[in-house]
């Protein structure tokens, strides 16, 4: 018992440096436009549902400090996880894969983003911090006492209710974390818990959270019905020929995100009517529409989905590098120094190859869910992380509308967490294929395609 202790807590301490030298780097954190918004909210103590109201309400019991705080939670949570989870498996005698773990967790371009005070790494650090603690359980082979089970609860709960897709993600993990039921069961279970959270998400939004409507509900089905009616110039849609044709010629529909048809510079007032629309209205006129142009649809999500799959775009598609810099803003929000900028230039560096590209990480995911296949909790844990991210992404490809690489951040975490705890496999001869197709691809559309504009402002058109 004292050789397994000893491991585990020169883990622990690592992992314990490694957050302090990550809040030293980082402090105070960086604040984005989002960022900025939600913290309005915290200390204004005025709600919407626009962003997750939970975050913000989190953050209304230290506001007045900046996102300090909010960085040293999902930081914490971050290196809490990952820290449980190489603990655990040094206590198993696999020094590699808990080095492998801590190496994870130093990633620049993970840890670069989770130096941002953002939903997304709020989520990330909560997950990561939920399947810590079931890990540090489950790999040495012990159930988990109810004080754990209730810490990963909460944890699981934050993380479902801090972003808007957090359900395909936190659903099929849960499911598969249970000890039963299994097979085709458990797939449905996962299916009704993502059913079940999407419903209730609402009703805790406006009910406990008191967050008041903004019309986010809206957006999905504008972006979606407005890519059908320009692809088919449809007036069903809800909009007139003469507005599609507008519309086609000023590209207010655009693969990369709606934003276009919520700037009302460009596009706002074009789709007017489908923002009066009653939301229920609205997806139900979208359903009608996807079964009267399948193909003008197919072509919209497909579209969008290779920009945020990031597959065949040019290099430095804008949105996947963390931040240098953080929004200009009149609160006195300071941000990191010199040393986290070189950090964060590292990061971008290293966003551009492969290991950026969403692409070649869900194609990691099917290969590790394929591969760990063996009678151990490492496998099992691996294979809900695994599915945890290949559900996350398959729901991108009809809900979604902005190609931003932070909405893939999970992703990449949960799979590089779970080929970790498996170590090393042969992958199957057509994954293996698939990945050849995928880096070919790429790396020619990155090679041949002429850059995008590098700005917000440039991308609207």
């Amino acid at each position: 018992m004292a050789s397994a202790r000893l491991p585990a807590l020169r883990v622990a301490l690592a992992a314990t440096l490694l957050l302090g030298a990550s809040l030293a780097l980082f402090w105070p954190g960086y604040v984005a436009f989002d960022s900025l918004a939600q913290h309005a909210q915290a200390v204004s103590g005025r709600y919407d549902d626009w962003h997750p109201p939970i975050m913000a309400r989190l953050w209304s019991l230290f506001a007045d400090h900046g996102p300090g705080a909010m960085l040293a939670l999902q930081l914490g949570a971050y290196w809490l996880g990952l820290g449980l989870l190489a603990a655990a498996l040094a206590t198993r005698g696999r020094g590699v894969a808990a080095c492998t773990i801590l190496a994870i967790g130093v990633w620049p371009p993970l840890l670069g983003w989770q130096a941002a005070v953002l939903k997304d790494m709020q989520m990330s650090g909560a997950l990561l911090a939920a399947v810590g603690v079931v890990g540090w359980w489950r790999l040495r082979g012990r159930p988990l006492p109810w004080p754990a089970l209730v810490l990963a609860a909460l944890l699981f709960g934050y993380a479902l209710l801090v972003r808007a897709n957090a359900p395909f993600a936190v659903m099929p993990l849960i499911a598969m974390l249970l000890p039963r039921p299994r097979g085709l069961a458990r797939l449905a279970v996962a299916f009704g818990g993502i059913v079940a959270a999407l419903a209730l998400a609402p009703l805790l939004n406006h009910g406990l959270m008191q967050a008041q409507r903004s019309g986010v509900e809206r957006t999905q089905a504008t972006y979606d019905l407005a890519g059908i009616g320009v692809r088919s110039g449809d007036p069903a849609v809800g909009l007139s020929a003469a507005t599609l044709a507008t519309m086609r010629a000023k590209g207010c529909v655009r693969p990369y995100f709606w934003d276009p048809l919520g700037e009302p510079r460009r596009c706002e007032a074009l789709v007017a009517s489908l923002h009066a629309a009653a939301p229920g209205t609205l997806y139900v006129r979208l359903a009608g529409m996807i079964l009267r142009h399948p193909f003008a649809y197919a072509q919209h999500r497909l579209a969008h989905l290779n920009s945020t799959e990031r597959l065949w775009v040019p290099a430095h598609w804008i949105g996947a590098a963390p931040p240098q810099a953080s929004e200009p803003n009149t609160r006195g929000f300071g941000e990191p120094g010199a040393a986290a900028r070189r950090w964060q230039r590292l990061a971008a560096w290293l966003i551009e190859t492969p290991l950026g590209w969403p692409i070649v990480w869900l194609v990691g995911a099917i290969a590790g869910l394929l591969c760990a296949t063996r009678a151990q909790a490492a496998d099992r844990l691996a294979a809900a992380l695994f599915t945890s991210a290949l559900a996350i992404e398959a729901s991108f490809a009809v809900i979604s509308i902005a190609s931003d690489l932070r909405y893939h951040l999970w992703t990449l975490a949960a799979t590089a967490v779970g080929w970790a705890l498996i170590g090393p496999r042969r992958w199957p001869r057509g994954v293996m294929l698939a990945l050849i197709v995928v880096l070919a691809t790429g790396g020619l559309a990155r090679a041949t395609l002429s850059q995008a504009p590098q700005s917000y402002v440039g991308m609207l058109g």
